[in-house]
């Protein structure tokens, strides 16, 4: 079992931006597949999601202002998502997180009283990076489970709020650099319980701080149940 969390960044360039991103993220899977980048034949499933057909391969790509992610597992009945987000105001964060998150997750994001934009774009990727596991859109984004419970005493903490049938290990990274410029980086992978190795593609690197560990496991008295 291979997995990858492969990260490139470049100077961020409005005119050329979207283009540099998307031949970067596909030369990052082109080199974990050892393929040149004209042999690889991606597919889509209904639901948009890409896939390369006959091969044990799975993967999920992202960028953001500048940055490009792709995560990469190869073996058997193994799948992945990846979200990176370039934490900076977005118009709108605070009813996204109103409409859209778990009572717990807006405790979180409003810990202090006030609104928190990295703790929004904290929970913001990880539900992202789970939607691009599944295969879906924002549009699904009501539906995603809350990655915030709280405990006895009401501390909130990470948590994936849902039982699961195989097993989830996500992972949330903090990247930035000398300049105050940061990103919030999510990945996960469904199958078994494994952090990424990371590999850095271009020249320029960023600070990666892992920020939240967060695994999900099934229940062996539901699955009893389940088989009965």
């Amino acid at each position: 079992m291979l997995y990858y969390l492969g990260l490139s960044f470049f100077p961020e360039n409005k005119l050329t931006q979207k283009k540099h991103e998307k031949a970067e993220t596909k030369r990052m899977l082109s080199l974990f597949c050892e393929k040149p980048i004209e042999e690889l034949k991606i597919s889509n499933k209904a639901g948009g999601r890409p896939f390369l057909p006959e091969s044990d391969i799975d993967f999920s790509i992202a960028h953001s202002g500048g940055a490009g992610a792709v995560s990469f597992v190869k073996g058997d009945n193994l799948r992945t998502g990846c979200d990176i987000e370039l934490i900076k105001h977005r118009e709108g964060a605070m009813n996204i997180t109103e409409d859209y998150f778990s009572a717990a997750e807006k405790k979180y994001i409003f810990y202090s009283g006030k609104f928190d934009e990295t703790r929004f774009f904290e929970i913001w990727t990880l539900k992202e990076c789970f939607l691009k596991l599944r295969g879906l859109s924002v549009f699904y984004m009501l539906s995603v489970p809350s990655f915030i419970s709280c405990d006895d005493s009401n501390e909130t903490m990470f948590n994936f709020g849902a039982s699961v049938s195989s097993p989830l290990s996500f992972r949330l990274y903090q990247l930035s650099d000398s300049k105050g410029v940061r990103y919030m980086l999510a990945t996960v992978i469904e199958g078994i319980q494994q952090q990424p190795e990371i590999v850095w593609f271009s020249q320029i690197s960023l600070d990666c701080m892992m920020k939240a560990e967060i695994n999900a496991t099934p229940n062996p008295v539901q699955e009893a149940l389940l088989k009965n």
